[in-house]
């Protein structure tokens, strides 16, 4: 799962996402309200920033076109972005509106009141303008696009149509984080990944089961003329729906949730970088889904890491059969296919492997320096007894495994 040679676009409303440890020692007696120590805030990226964080720490390259103001949320912005590496700024300067600023109150390892610094006014012509000369820029250089629509005023239905259109001539995948109730302000996207509320809003359809959040994501899909809607369902997982009939879910991972700020923001990141390396929409939503399971177990507007990424997948073949020396056969295969719908790249080596030595371990590092899953086919020990001879194996099958 190598993602280095990879640039993705971002585009969207670009945040500031600032959050304040407090105390919460005890109620006003001026209001029935809670007093607040603070004692300490930390600020992140949000939105379409935190898109191209994700694409930046799964490995990719992150290209961010969006408006930020001149301001200290904007001052914050732009020191943030010059901080994180593979992130490069097309960010657009505005003197007329200020920068999205979304700040949260934390106390007892829990959200008490946030408040949103923000305008909610269509760009003007100069700044969209400026934001579609960003886009005309980078579009044949990049191997997807991310429309990151927030509501915010940066994507216009305009400028989405014209980013999508310059996509589609370039020949470049288009996703979208939606927040329209609109879907087809997306037209001709190749996902567009709603969540259940969205989905709900968008279709006017009931999304309380998989059978109904299937219709109603192939509403929206007519609507949008898109080639795929993933519903994003929570606890429930996710659900893949493509306009050529395809319908695939995956299972939520059971773990413990301490904040699902940004959550969706990692599942459209990693859609992204997949499917402009070459994997099926399928392959994506599980890399996706692993990616999503691992940031909800962080605080705040997180990020997932490639290791990270790999760990919860593997983590997802503990019902495997345990075996102390050879698996079988049909046990490897079952292994090896659900690797590849996982959208990782399995390999293979063989040999005897009887008394092991320098050479046999250079090569297994070798092998598995190559893919994500590494398969050791061991010849029986009765190959080995006609390649080496009667005397041979010193080790019998499992305890060469």
């Amino acid at each position: 799962m190598d993602f280095t040679n990879i640039q993705v676009l971002c585009v969207g409303d670009v945040m500031l996402d600032r959050f304040v440890q407090c105390d919460m020692e005890r109620i006003s007696p001026e209001a029935p309200v809670p007093i607040l120590r603070l004692r300490g805030t930390r600020e992140m990226l949000g939105g379409a920033g935190n898109v191209a964080s994700n694409v930046a720490a799964l490995g990719g390259t992150a290209v961010l076109a969006g408006l930020v103001g001149a301001d200290a949320a904007g001052d914050a912005v732009r020191r943030l972005l010059s901080g994180v590496p593979r992130l490069i700024s097309a960010a657009v300067d505005t003197p007329s509106r200020p920068t999205t600023c979304k700040t949260r109150f934390i106390a007892a390892n829990q959200q008490v009141v946030r408040a949103d610094e923000e305008s909610l006014a269509p760009v003007t012509p100069p700044e969209e303008a400026a934001l579609l000369d960003a886009v005309e820029a980078w579009i044949g250089r990049v191997g997807a696009v991310v429309l990151a629509d927030y509501g915010k005023g940066a994507l216009t239905p305009g400028l989405m149509a014209r980013v999508a259109g310059l996509a589609r001539a370039a020949g470049v995948p288009v996703f979208v984080d939606p927040k329209s109730p609109d879907f087809t302000h997306y037209l001709g996207a190749t996902c567009i990944t709603p969540n259940l509320k969205e989905l709900a809003v968008a279709s006017g359809m009931a999304v309380d089961t998989t059978e109904a959040v299937v219709l109603a994501a192939r509403h929206v899909l007519a609507q949008a003329d898109a080639e795929a809607i993933l519903v994003t369902r929570s606890e429930k997982g996710m659900t893949l729906v493509e306009a050529s009939g395809v319908v695939q879910s995956v299972p939520a991972r059971a773990r413990a949730v301490y904040d699902v700020s940004g959550a969706g923001d990692t599942v459209i990141a990693a859609m992204a970088l997949c499917a402009a390396a070459g994997r099926t929409l399928t392959q994506a939503m599980h890399i996706a889904n692993a990616a999503a399971s691992v940031v909800v177990s962080k605080p705040g507007t997180a990020t997932a890491t490639v290791p990270e990424v790999l760990r919860e997948l593997g983590a997802r073949d503990e019902d495997a059969p345990d075996a102390d020396g050879a698996r079988p056969l049909r046990e490897v295969q079952a292994l090896v296919a659900r690797w590849k719908a996982q959208g990782l790249k399995v390999g293979l080596t063989n040999g005897c492997f009887d008394i092991l030595h320098p050479g046999h371990v250079s090569l297994l590092a070798q092998a598995r320096a190559g893919c994500d899953r590494l398969v050791v086919a061991l010849n029986t020990d009765a190959s080995v007894r006609r390649l080496k001879g009667p005397s041979r194996p010193v080790n019998p099958l499992d305890g060469r495994a």
